[in-house]
């Protein structure tokens, strides 16, 4: 028999686009599986209520509007399933994700699966550029380590927050200050022995910012949790300011023409922007959670 499934869609001033979120789990859902989207203000709310009318899987769970892992901790609470997926209300999961994002749980050992983040945003732009460039190159990385690990030399690799699964006994809490609650997740999976494989074919559509402000905002929130001590002290490693200048060469055999590659020398200079932000709000003026978390409003 199959485990209850419980996908945990999280909101918040997402009535825009929360339906089609949840159109796109529907079908690929049966009977016995729950979706519970957690979101705070009114106007999302009554679209959830109105899909939970029309549709017994879906419920609409309360958020406290403390900052994504509370809202992630109200849907662990509530959630029924041994199997839970964590998405966002401004994603849109491909009409075929979920059986393959599943399908590695049929192995005990695996305590949780990435999906692949797919940017909708147009190349032709410079952050759009970006996007791209970098959400191939974490497919690359997830997909390299992925590989080792089906061939007997476990790798770890964190999740994206875009689209994950992962085993509902191994996770029962989120630190409410955790900037980065996907990085924390997959760090306490592998820290209890579990192994954490990668579903290229479990694909997510993602909007990114249209702006620096809000490309710098999400990005040190992101790269700032990898400085916390909940990843930081963690014996595992996927992500560093290190480990991305060790590989910046990479970047540089991704673009097709002189516009691209320029692009690209600009990225380098604002990921150094973004690792300084980082070491100086996180790890040495140590902001608080709010003060670094911030809503990103050009990716609805």
């Amino acid at each position: 028999m199959a485990p209850r499934l419980s996908v945990i869609i999280t909101a918040f001033r997402e009535a825009e686009t929360v339906g089609a979120a949840i159109d796109a789990f529907l079908p690929q859902l049966d009977e016995e599986s729950e979706i519970l989207v957690v979101c705070p203000d009114p106007q999302t709310i009554a679209v959830v209520d109105d899909y939970a009318e029309r549709h017994p899987v879906v419920r609409h769970v309360a958020d406290a509007q403390r900052g994504k892992p509370t809202a992630v901790n109200a849907g662990l609470e509530t959630a029924e399933g041994q199997l839970v997926v964590l998405s966002d209300g401004d994603v849109l999961v491909d009409d075929d994700a979920l059986a393959p994002l599943l399908a590695p749980f049929c192995d005990p050992q695996v305590g949780a699966v990435s999906g692949r983040p797919i940017s909708v945003s147009p190349r032709d732009t410079i952050l759009g550029y970006w996007s791209h460039l970098l959400t191939d190159g974490i497919h690359r990385m997830r997909l390299a380590r992925d590989r080792a690990t089906r061939a007997g030399t476990p790798r770890f690799l964190v999740c994206s927050g875009y689209l994950f699964a992962f085993r509902s006994e191994l996770v029962d809490h989120v630190p409410e200050d955790a900037l980065a609650e996907d990085a924390v997740i997959s760090h306490h999976i592998a820290q209890q022995g579990a192994s954490i494989r990668y579903a290229p074919e479990a694909r997510v559509y993602v909007r990114y910012p249209t702006t620096y402000r809000d490309w710098l905002r999400q990005k040190v929130r992101s790269a700032g949790g990898y400085a916390q001590a909940y990843v930081r002290q963690s014996p595992f490693r996927m992500r560093s300011a290190w480990l991305e200048a060790r590989n910046a060469w990479m970047a540089l055999t991704y673009p097709r023409n002189l516009r691209e590659f320029v692009w690209t020398l600009l990225l380098f200079g604002a990921r150094i922007h973004l690792w300084l932000l980082v070491l100086i709000k996180v790890r040495l003026l140590r902001r608080p959670f709010n003060s670094i978390w911030k809503r990103v409003e050009s990716t609805k």
